[in-house]
């Protein structure tokens, strides 16, 4: 990169007193240092609001920092800085936008809260089962400390050990999906700001939850982003179907990946946040000898060992590059995981033969298949929607280093209506799909709601400022979905509150198939945690085969470990009942699970057998119409 020891922090030097060196650092003696990194200005200073003194004039170094002192400044001041004079713009490593993206920014006490998670030391990754979830959706108030209430159903009621926070870095109005943000230390202020996001972090770790934080490194959002206006932050050498790139192998981009690695060790350090979900990386263009996704994981892993946490790193990739997880010793990045879109595209496919889009590269359940045997289905394999070949092989890589789903903010919010599975399938094909990713040999992710079959959408909204910008949305939204055939009439306005309020989840009104529906997914995820065979795959010793019947619609996923014991997970995918023949694994298998127990809202007559003896003769089993059964080694 070309940096000189003492330049950076990233790689070369220990993280161990790793401490925030831009932005506003409160000092003793009711002082604060600022500092900003703006190589294009010629002067710089410090306008503190509500202050009648005149702003602080900064001094320069060669590499564009600007720094000074102020006196009278203390936690809770508001300030900008005051480029060549004339541009008053907020901070670009601002911890608080009380006012939004436009106002001022605000000094914040790293050091105020007190924390009581001294004990917590984090999970390793093949430990997590992921809760997704959008701040202001999750619950009527919308705020981070209106979650904590529902931390004991999460952790006892479900069964979740990671909660992940769809990204809180403060965007434009109240409303968002959070990929609009532009300030990335901010957390969002109608959330409820550090205070409120350090308050969630410190009771999930009371109640033994992680935190999985999703940032966004590929771009910033439109209204408020102010970055460019400091320094070359962006380039036009690369496209995102964003907005401009993040300058990460261009002239004067030392600095730009200096404050995206400083970003994830703020986090991780500041806010105590157990893994960072990227988001997108795929829209990381960077050419450089040493990627930044690989300075990312250097920095985070050194800054958790100091720490003695356990910090992971897992990306949302549609690269299909096992590159991505595999160690810098390997020729990899050194990421923890990634998510399997491909799981989820096959799944898809399985449960509603749809065909259109990006869809049109999976076809049924041999797919599904390979996804659960193999990690990626497209693995240099050519694809017709991209109209080439695409990706690796993964077969090499451990299980638990993928992240799978049946749904997650995108596959609902990236329809036209926000539709969720639960109100385009039979209740019994919900039992299945859950069972599928809870089950899986990976670490399995539900989006909010899901695990009682929520039927409320999850939609697109926004709040921004400019009408200019709100049309140019609902005008792309409308071109995006055009390949997957969706009526542009049917797209809900996303800068329309109702869309907003549509997507609130209902949970308090729970009918019987719902409460049926949470006790099969709660069900499945205690038999995870307490069959060893069923957990993640983290090792050699854990294996797993898998058999698809295509005809019949069955998948039989047979998975053991040397020493603990064996599992065999019968899926049905079938619409009506069908018969089939196993003859391996060979053994007798009692029943664990059956979805058509009455417990589970089933009718307790179609159940399949509670023992099956399994020889190269063959043995016969009737499945019902989308039917599922756990069966345990004897």
């Amino acid at each position: 990169m070309g940096l000189k020891e003492d330049e950076t922090n990233m790689t070369t030097i220990s993280q161990q007193d790793w401490s925030l060196k831009i932005g506003a650092t409160p000092l003793s003696g009711n002082a604060v240092r600022f500092r900003v990194w703006a190589p294009s200005a010629k002067s710089a200073s410090v306008k503190l609001a509500d202050h009648n003194q005149a702003p602080a004039p900064m001094q320069r170094d060669e590499r564009g920092y600007f720094e000074t002192v102020v006196t009278g400044a203390a936690p809770r001041t508001r300030y900008r800085y005051l480029l060549d004079g004339a541009k008053e713009l907020p901070d670009p490593a601002s911890r608080f936008q009380p006012d939004g993206v436009h106002g001022p920014s605000m000094v914040v006490d790293p050091l105020a809260f007190q924390w009581t998670d001294k004990d917590w030391h984090g999970m390793p990754l093949d430990a997590f089962i992921i809760y997704e979830l959008h701040v202001g959706t999750f619950t009527k108030e919308g705020t981070f400390e209106a979650i904590i209430p529902h931390l004991p159903y999460l952790r006892d009621t479900v069964g979740i050990t990671a909660i992940e926070l769809m990204p809180v870095a403060e965007f434009p109005g109240r409303r968002n999906w959070g990929y609009d943000g532009v300030f990335p230390f901010a957390p969002q202020s109608s959330y409820g700001g550090p205070e409120g996001l350090k308050r969630l972090v410190d009771a999930c770790h009371a109640a033994g939850i992680a935190v999985i934080l999703d940032v966004v490194y590929n771009h910033l959002g439109p209204e408020g982003n102010y970055l460019g206006e400091f320094g070359p932050y962006f380039t036009d050498r690369y496209r995102t179907p964003w907005g401009s790139a993040i300058n990460y192998d261009g002239p004067d981009s030392d600095a730009v990946r200096q404050y995206v690695v400083d970003n994830a060790l703020y986090w991780v350090t500041e806010y105590h946040i157990d893994a960072l979900r990227l988001d997108a990386i795929h829209g990381i263009f960077d050419f450089s000898a040493q990627h930044i996704l690989r300075d990312l994981a250097s920095a985070v892993h050194a800054q958790a060992q100091h720490l003695n946490r356990q910090v992971m790193l897992i990306a949302e990739s549609d690269l299909n590059d096992v590159r991505v997880i595999e160690p810098p010793s390997a020729g990899g990045h050194g990421l923890d995981g990634q998510w399997n879109d491909d799981f989820h595209h096959a799944l898809r496919v399985v449960l509603t033969d749809e065909r259109k889009g990006y869809y049109e590269d999976f076809h049924g359940l041999a797919d599904l298949a390979t996804a659960v045997r193999d990690g990626f289905v497209y693995s240099a394999r050519y694809s017709a929607h991209r109209r080439r070949h695409h990706g690796n092989s993964s077969r090499q890589c451990h299980p638990f280093r993928f992240v799978v789903f049946s749904q997650n903010h995108d596959q609902i919010g990236n329809r036209a209506i926000g539709d969720r599975l639960s109100t385009r399938l039979p209740w019994e094909a919900l039992k299945a799909a859950r069972a599928a990713v809870l089950l899986s040999p990976n670490i399995p992710l539900l989006f909010m709601g899901e695990e009682y079959g929520e039927t409320a959408p999850f939609q697109y909204f926004i709040e921004h400022g400019d009408p200019a910008l709100v049309e140019a949305v609902r005008q792309g939204r409308r071109r995006e979905f055009a390949p997957f055939g969706w009526n542009p009439e049917d797209i809900p306005d996303p800068q329309d509150v109702r869309t907003f309020e549509r997507s609130r989840l209902q949970r308090e009104r729970l009918d019987d198939r719902q409460a049926a529906i949470l006790r099969w997914s709660a069900a499945l995820i205690r038999l995870r945690k307490t069959l060893p065979s069923l957990r993640a795959g983290n090792h050699v010793a854990q294996r797993h085969q898998v058999w698809a019947f295509e005809e019949k619609q069955v998948l039989l996923i047979h998975r053991w470990t040397e020493t603990d014991g064996a599992s065999l997970l019968v899926l049905g995918f079938n619409t009506s009942p069908v018969t089939v023949t196993l003859s391996e694994p060979h053994g007798t298998w009692i029943s664990q699970l059956d979805s058509m127990d009455k417990e589970f809202g089933g009718t307790g007559q179609e159940m399949m057998p509670t023992s099956l003896s399994i020889s190269s003769h063959g043995t016969s089993v009737t499945i019902p119409a989308y039917g599922v059964a756990v069966f345990l080694y004897s």
